[in-house]
């Protein structure tokens, strides 16, 4: 099995910023794609950012130039900097792996449990 860990969320004024991150652990041979998505109040669940384990990187058009997807491939770690964060960022915020538990297996996408990011005054 595989469990994703994510920290780093929380209360933040607009225009301050936040850095997530979400830790792969258990029978990990290889990771693919590894992604941020989030999830506001009646509203769908939305791609963030996603970063392959190359290093290319997409982001959703709300984001750009303000966040920036990160990852430590030795960690099985991906990271979320937040920056001028504004109201409408507040969701839940899951993060996402394309794992493969061994050499034979195909990839399985996990996900994290979710993390509170409020940005409020």
């Amino acid at each position: 099995q595989v469990q994703l860990v994510e920290s780093g969320g929380g209360l933040v004024q607009p225009g301050g910023s936040l850095r997530l991150s979400c830790a792969a652990s258990g029978s990990i041979f290889s990771i693919n794609t590894m992604g941020w998505y989030r999830q506001a109040p009646g509203k769908q669940r939305e791609l963030v950012a996603a970063i392959t384990s190359g290093g290319s990187s997409n982001y959703a058009d709300s984001v750009k130039g303000r966040f920036t997807i990160s990852r430590d491939n030795a960690k099985n770690t991906v990271y979320l900097q937040m920056n001028s964060l504004k109201p409408e960022d507040t969701a839940v915020y899951y993060c996402n792996a394309a794992v493969r538990s061994n050499r034979f297996n195909s990839f399985q996408t996990y996900w994290g449990q979710g993390t509170q990011v409020t940005v409020s005054s």
